[in-house]
């Protein structure tokens, strides 16, 4: 077997050319602990080596060499080579073709797999050379910049070759299942291709999932965009389990394996941002169904000041992170931006002086300087079982992604009491019926009282898309659901969306969240001590200031951010 050849750390070769010292090299990757960033961006921002100095050292690294595209004349025939969506998702500008070998600059060099990728896609040979990402971002621009290749001209040219494709349906792969002929299938142009800008049209489209789903007479896929779901124009059905086969060979599953359910990952880097996908395949009467979550950083903002919270909540929610012990909760129903939340405070309490330690099924998020660990009930490292560790790993501030039983609960109220700061969600309507949930669950109401320090409910409406927001007047069925009559209008503002193309003729354009706050008082803890019930501790809240849901809405309503029917989709009275 040949060995592997090992890279030399870009520090060490910069180090190597006198360009920088020991000392140098230390504090950049103290910054990278900190927040992450490449180690050669940051020696550039320290100004201790140039932008020149770090490609040409990737360069070294690769085994590539180092092109200027800036200054280089780029031919229409050589652009013409790759599409637009390779370009993006590949992150790469070809510059020049010889005896059969393309030239394609890279922004990320070390990404072998994406020259494999490229030679099977453009049937030639391919050689990578080390260029500026921002400079590659500009030639994307500049020559594929309204490039449109849209998902349905692919199909239609598909359409059109079908007869030369290969093929196998769901009921063929049930009966003999011939790996070598499913690689072929997974691996072949037209379904790289296809999946590639399928891929790259939900990602610009900000979608937060992608459905592929087998049915007997044909194969759908759809987009999740701000919690709706939108049909695309469907695949050949011919083509269903060669998809599904792209996709697990991507997310490294096991592709003769249809009977179980599966789960993997993808990391992408589109446009110079990172996107993970998280696989999940189920077995179904068709064939296999798979749902990718889409976890793009570039869209989500870990910032507390900037998840839709109102100045008076953001303050209680420092208050609470500020807390030298206690549990945190975060409730709401999946999809309702509970993790957001959650690494928002975690952001928010990452200090150098700080020890986080979080359990997440699944981690979505890698954070800087914080220790995730990766639930794995299969082989028993459960939320319990990793708790009772991690109160051995000397930790301040812990994660639970998610209470599910009274055994974490009291771990988890364990922790709070010996003097952690505890975050966890749970799955209520609200913040008030946290309290009977715990009860249901067999943890003790004296343990709840002494605890829990606040409780944040929220859910995710859709704003109202900004190109084509107009001003009405509701009527009087739309006032009455959400118990309004026209003598409370009194000067009141409501808006929609006429729908135009900004917003795919939806009138919306992104989700905000609202949030209701139950922050814990002497009074709520003797309602938790004696009836526990949420009705009581609810109107003992709302007397202390807590803002429901309901009432989130309408101020999000009156600030023109969202419609009447999104408020009262998403809420009760209260």
């Amino acid at each position: 077997m040949a060995k592997q050849r090992i890279r030399k750390p870009i520090g060490e070769i910069l180090k190597d050319r006198g360009l920088i010292n020991d000392q140098q090299i230390n504090e950049a990757l103290s910054i990278q602990t900190e927040n992450g960033a490449v180690l050669g961006t940051i020696l550039v921002e320290l100004d201790y080596a140039s932008q020149l100095d770090v490609l040409e050292a990737l360069a070294a690294q690769a085994g590539m060499d180092v092109v200027d595209i800036d200054h280089v004349e780029l031919q229409p025939d050589i652009i013409a080579r790759a599409s637009a969506s390779v370009t993006q998702i590949y992150r790469i500008i070809p510059y020049a073709f010889e005896d059969n070998t393309l030239h394609v600059a890279m922004a990320d060099p070390l990404n072998v797999s994406a020259l494999d990728d490229l030679k099977f896609m453009l049937q030639c040979n391919v050689q990578g050379a080390v260029a500026d990402p921002d400079a590659i971002d500009r030639a994307i621009e500049k020559y594929y910049g309204t490039s449109e290749e849209s998902v349905e001209d692919l199909l239609d040219e598909l359409e059109g070759a079908a007869g030369g494709m290969p093929s196998m349906e769901f009921g063929q792969q049930s009966r003999s299942i011939d790996l070598a002929s499913l690689e072929e299938l997974a691996n072949s142009m037209p379904v790289v291709k296809l999946l590639n800008l399928i891929l790259l049209q939900a990602i610009k489209d900000k979608s937060s999932d992608i459905h592929f789903e087998p049915f007997e007479d044909e194969f759908k896929v759809r987009y999740r965009v701000d919690g709706v779901l939108y049909e695309m124009m469907p695949p050949p059905k011919h083509l269903a389990v060669a998809i599904i086969s792209r996709i697990k060979v991507m997310s490294l599953l096991d592709i003769s394996e249809t009977r179980l359910p599966q789960d993997g990952r993808i990391e992408l880097n589109i446009s110079g941002n990172p996107i993970d996908l998280r696989i999940s395949t189920l077995p179904t009467l068709f064939g296999e169904s798979v749902v990718m979550r889409v976890l793009d950083r570039s869209v989500i903002s870990l910032d507390l000041d900037r998840i839709g919270l109102r100045e008076d909540d953001t303050a209680n929610i420092r208050k609470l992170l500020d807390l030298p012990n206690g549990i945190i909760l975060v409730t709401g129903p999946t999809g309702s931006g509970k993790t957001t939340t959650l690494y928002s405070c975690l952001n928010e309490a990452n200090e150098i002086g700080v020890k986080i330690i979080t359990t997440e099924d699944p981690v979505e998020y890698d954070l800087p300087g914080i220790v995730q660990v990766q639930i794995n009930d299969d082989i028993g490292c459960t939320f319990s079982a990793c708790l009772r560790s991690i109160l051995r790993q000397d930790p301040d501030t812990i994660l639970v992604g998610e209470i599910r039983d009274v055994e974490t609960a009291q771990i988890a109220i364990q922790a709070a009491l010996t003097g952690h700061v505890v975050l966890s969600t749970l799955h209520t309507n609200d913040a008030p019926s946290t309290v009977t949930r715990m009860i249901d669950m067999g943890v003790e109401k004296f343990m709840i009282a002494a605890t829990i320090q606040g409780v944040v409910a929220q859910r995710l409406v859709r704003t109202i898309c900004v190109e084509c927001k107009a001003e009405y007047t509701p009527d009087m069925e739309e006032l009455a659901s959400i118990g309004m009559t026209p003598d409370d209008l009194g000067g009141k503002t409501f808006c929609y969306g006429k729908g135009c193309e900004n917003c795919n003729n939806t009138g919306y354009r992104g989700r905000t969240a609202l949030f209701e706050m139950l922050m814990m008082s002497d009074a709520i803890r003797d309602l938790i001590l004696g009836e526990g019930i949420s009705s009581t501790i609810r109107d003992q809240a709302t007397k202390e200031g807590m803002r429901t849901l309901r009432q989130s809405g309408l101020l999000k309503i009156y600030e023109g951010l969202t419609t009447i029917e999104e408020v009262v989709r998403e809420t009760i009275v209260g």
